[in-house]
């Protein structure tokens, strides 16, 4: 086999590797990984099972493959625009965070809780995605991925409340009788609270000073909201 010839076989396999976890994203977003069987997989993906272990190793391997694409999306949503101005970069972030929760709610679940059980290998990629973040917003807020310690809690602090809210968010129907609040509703909630937590870090560490507060959605005028009355 020439140059040529191997490099269209490696393509050829990492499409079919991305859609097979394409078609896995899907299955576990329905259903509960114990319930479902390697068989079952195989049958619903419309392939032969040893396709799916030729790839993947066991049902695990291909569990943990699919939860390290839907992080991956996630970062890649809520990490982008790096070419941005601060302030307009984390509101960017997490407005990319929210928009990935409310379109593939099964994948944020899995990553925000941590998967199947007490799963050590989940759970360590829950903890790195968190710790993306956590450097993705430093980066936006103070223009470095690396802060002092009691700002970095600060910021895993303020994290820990935006995955409790967003659970709930998501959770809720947006069509019921109190209504869902909209995603940049949201998001100027969250921003709200970021700025606020900013402004403590700046308190307790000078050298972190809150970023300048934008002018613009999330910004001054979002803050009138609650006294408007804005729905």
């Amino acid at each position: 086999m020439n140059i040529s010839q191997q490099r269209g076989s490696t393509l050829r396999s990492q499409i079919r590797r991305a859609e097979l976890i394409a078609i896995g994203r899907r299955l576990f977003a329905d259903t509960s990984y114990d319930a479902l069987s390697m068989d079952d997989i195989a049958k619903q993906a419309g392939v032969a099972k040893g396709l799916i272990y030729y790839y993947f190793t066991s049902k695990r391997g291909y569990y943990l493959a699919i939860v390290e694409d839907s992080v991956a999306e996630l970062v890649a949503r809520a990490g982008g625009d790096t070419d941005l101005p601060g302030a307009e970069r984390v509101r960017r972030t997490i407005e990319g965070y929210l928009t990935y929760a409310e379109h593939h709610q099964a994948a944020y679940r899995t990553i925000v809780t941590g998967g199947v059980g007490s799963d050590a290998e989940v759970l360590a990629i829950r903890d790195a995605v968190r710790e993306e973040l956590v450097a993705a917003i430093a980066e936006g807020a103070y223009g470095r991925r690396e802060v002092p310690p009691i700002a970095r809690l600060a910021l895993v602090g303020w994290l820990a409340a935006v995955e409790g809210t967003t659970l709930e968010w998501i959770a809720a129907p947006a069509d019921g009788a109190a209504g869902r609040p909209d995603r940049d509703r949201l998001g100027a909630l969250l921003v709200r609270q970021l700025r606020a937590t900013l402004t403590v870090i700046g308190e307790f560490v000078p050298e972190c000073p809150p970023p300048p507060v934008p002018e613009g959605p999330f910004g001054q005028a979002d803050d009138l909201a609650p006294v408007t009355g804005r729905a």
